[in-house]
């Protein structure tokens, strides 16, 4: 099922059981941000960035350095190495995503992301060294930028795919059948947001962290609370700015954020995390936020 009726969506998703794949990565792969800087392209949809700020590459490569070491105590985390030519190839999870056995590339909106998808080095570790078969989802009409538009609860088998610039129906039909999901919601997203993973978070199939403000239509937000009540946190729009939305779920009992997102996180809703059985880790890494994404863009999962 691919619809964007909550209702229709919301009937079929109480009936899948939790036997659609593991809740968590087996592995995940960073991209280092050498020759950091903002991408002017990136920042013209993207709400989060302002070209005004002036960054430090050699500040945003020690932070990286430390996310890659934080991040390996919960999995194993190989790092490719950045280029200047691609300035937001830090965030490969909206270019390169996985399910067992497969690669899936995707269509990128703007073009100095398109060359991230060129990357013969991260195609060949796949390709090669896993054996996994390659998906390229450049091939058909619809932009569609992967894990960044679409967040799957991958126990389940169900997508939540946000369509703006960065995604439109054809390419949310397309990363439904890449992924072969039981069933994709699709929904707008609030004028000025870009990516789902910044307003929506699927934690290990059992838990959802959603910032209501980041819909367009907000009985679709409140479809995703009711299904995933009583481990559901709404976010308030603070911390939907400090990207306490893009969090991530590393193991079944971790979910990881950035330091901003975390300092932003209020009590309650910590002890609701905790309540769910996830300890909350954080990592530092403001520097590279500058360019509009956090924790979860820079992780690409192997699954």
């Amino acid at each position: 099922m691919i619809t964007c009726d909550p209702v229709a969506f919301t009937r079929f998703a109480r009936g899948c059981a939790g036997d659609f794949g593991p809740a968590c990565a087996k592995a995940a792969f960073l991209v280092a941000p050498d020759g950091f800087a903002l991408a002017e392209q990136s920042a013209s949809d993207n709400r989060y960035m302002d070209l005004a700020i002036p960054v430090d590459p050699q500040r945003a490569l020690a932070q990286h350095r430390q996310l890659q070491h934080a991040l390996s105590t919960a999995l194993p985390t190989l790092c490719f190495p950045g280029r200047a030519d691609t300035p937001d190839g830090q965030f490969p999870n909206n270019v390169f995503a996985t399910v067992p056995g497969r690669l899936l590339l995707g269509h990128m909106r703007h073009p100095v992301r398109q060359r991230e998808v060129e990357r013969a080095d991260i195609r060949a570790f796949f390709r090669e060294l896993l054996g996994y078969e390659e998906i390229d989802l450049r091939a058909q009409p619809g932009v569609c930028e992967l894990t960044g538009s679409l967040v799957i609860d991958r126990v389940h088998g169900l997508g939540y795919c946000g369509l703006s610039e960065r995604c439109d129906p054809d390419g949310a039909a397309a990363m439904h059948a890449a992924f072969g999901l039981r069933a994709t919601l699709m929904f707008n997203l609030a004028p000025g947001e870009y990516h789902s993973n910044v307003v929506l978070s699927i934690l290990a199939g059992r838990a959802a962290v959603v910032a209501p403000d980041g819909f367009a239509d907000a009985s679709i937000a409140e479809a995703i609370v009711e299904l995933y009540e009583p481990r559901a946190i709404v976010l308030d729009a603070a911390e939907r700015r400090a990207f306490v939305g893009n969090c991530l779920a590393l193991a079944n009992d971790q979910v990881w954020m950035s330091r901003t997102a975390r300092e932003a996180l209020s009590p309650a809703h910590l002890a609701a995390l905790s309540e769910a059985g996830f300890a909350v880790h954080d990592v530092a890494i403001d520097e590279i936020e500058a360019a509009g994404g956090s924790l979860r863009c820079c992780v690409a999962e192997i699954f």
